[in-house]
């Protein structure tokens, strides 16, 4: 009786792990990074497949970079051909290409400057003093249960007052000048600061406050080292806010008072007839609008970068 001969394994001899076999002694197969000569890989752990991998940061595709480009220029040629195929006369509506050049020739001739710095005057007074009404309102209205719950019905009829109603009474108490504009400003751009720190300080988180507490922490240090970060940003979104609204009021009532400003400028070119300035005039207005909303967005993701929202964003 013979005995069975073993097989032979076209990769080598049979359990010797020969070089084109991949299995090494006893059949345990070794990996390429072994055959090379490298360390052995570490095993996969469970908490090593389920972690997520480190977000990588976005860029931003040429698409969209081209998209807003684009934009810009199809409404330059919409409001372009507009007048020029006799859709609108050109005496009310001129094209695009003059309201840019008439724009262009006032930034040249340095007569757009002086406006430009009394309209900024008025924003920055109003939004300062907004400032220094709504946040520490806000913190003493939103910190007191007792007072948030009375001063509600308050809020609630004074918030919906159109700024522009309040011209009159603007008039007669500061007359019409620098103190009405920074007045209109200030009382509109109040609001959003206002109401947005004290829903920011309703907001904080009652597990970090007992925390607080249990350690010892003073009702300043709370205010300091709890309550503003967690309505820091609430009230960035309210400045950013007030900061257009401050902005509309301001040239608002440059516009109706005849304060100095860029509202002055555009009353006195259409009462003079150059439609071209006033239209490049509104063009400036908007982009100072598009300028001062870009800076705060800025400032908020600058003043924000540890939270996790705006972290997210630029990653």
């Amino acid at each position: 009786m013979t005995s069975r001969q073993p097989e032979l394994d076209p990769r080598g001899s049979p359990g010797a792990g020969g070089p084109s076999d991949p299995s090494g002694v006893d059949g345990v197969r070794n990996t390429p990074r072994e055959l090379a000569g490298e360390a052995p890989a570490l095993p996969e752990t469970a908490d090593s497949a389920l972690a997520p991998a480190p977000p990588s940061r976005p860029r931003r595709s040429p698409r969209g970079m081209a998209l807003p480009l684009l934009g810009v220029a199809l409404a330059f040629l919409l409001f372009e051909l507009i007048p020029r195929v006799g859709l609108v006369d050109e005496a009310f509506f001129p094209p695009a290409s003059a309201m840019i050049a008439a724009l262009v020739e006032q930034i040249a001739d340095g007569s757009l400057w002086q406006p430009l710095g009394d309209t900024l005057q008025g924003w920055a007074l109003g939004l300062g003093l907004a400032l220094l009404i709504g946040v520490p309102l806000g913190i003493a209205i939103g910190s007191v249960y007792l007072v948030f719950m009375g001063s509600r019905s308050i809020l609630e009829f004074l918030r919906p007052v159109p700024s522009v109603a309040l011209i009159p009474l603007a008039v007669l108490v500061f007359g019409a000048g620098l103190e009405s504009k920074v007045f209109l400003a200030a009382f509109a751009a109040t609001w959003p600061i206002l109401l947005q720190t004290l829903y920011g300080v309703r907001d904080v988180d009652p597990t970090a406050m007992d925390t607080a507490r249990s350690f010892g922490i003073g009702r300043a240090q709370r205010l300091w080292r709890v309550t503003l970060p967690s309505a820091l940003p609430y009230i960035a979104t309210g400045v950013r806010i007030s900061s257009s609204v401050a902005l509309i009021l301001a040239v608002t009532a440059e516009l109706v008072l005849g304060i100095d400003g860029l509202g002055q400028v555009i009353n006195v070119a259409r009462q003079s007839g150059a439609v071209e300035n006033m239209y490049g005039l509104i063009i400036a207005t908007g982009l100072l609008g598009w300028g001062l909303n870009g800076i705060m967005t800025l400032l908020e993701r600058r003043l924000l970068r540890w939270h996790p929202s705006v972290r997210g964003a630029t990653r």
